[in-house]
């Protein structure tokens, strides 16, 4: 299993909550589409400085999935247009690790 991990940050207030409800609600079920998806994770925190930073953790079967999700680079940030019009910054690569061992 393949772990992609990317960060983001809003504005506190109205921007993080719709971009909370837009990952929620149509970014991440939207990914279900994707053979080799197998979930993902949304930790959300108040990174002090008005923002709220956001990590999504999604996992994967394969970088063959990955490159579904993220094209030929693989690396590279996937982002939805309504989605970054809320951030005030973001990764513009993800990191991605082996999961080795999984609870």
């Amino acid at each position: 299993m393949i772990m992609r991990i990317w960060h983001g940050w809003t504005k506190r207030g109205d921007d993080a909550e719709s971009y909370d409800a837009i990952l929620r609600n149509q970014i991440l079920p939207g990914i279900h589409r994707i053979d080799g998806y197998r979930g993902s994770w949304l930790l959300r925190r108040d990174s002090g400085d008005d923002e709220v930073e956001f990590v999504t953790i999604t996992t994967w079967d394969s970088w063959d999935a990955i490159e579904q999700f993220a094209g030929a680079s693989r690396t590279t940030s996937v982002i939805d247009p309504k989605a970054d019009a809320l951030l005030t910054r973001h990764d513009k690569q993800s990191e991605h690790f082996e999961a080795v061992w999984v609870p």
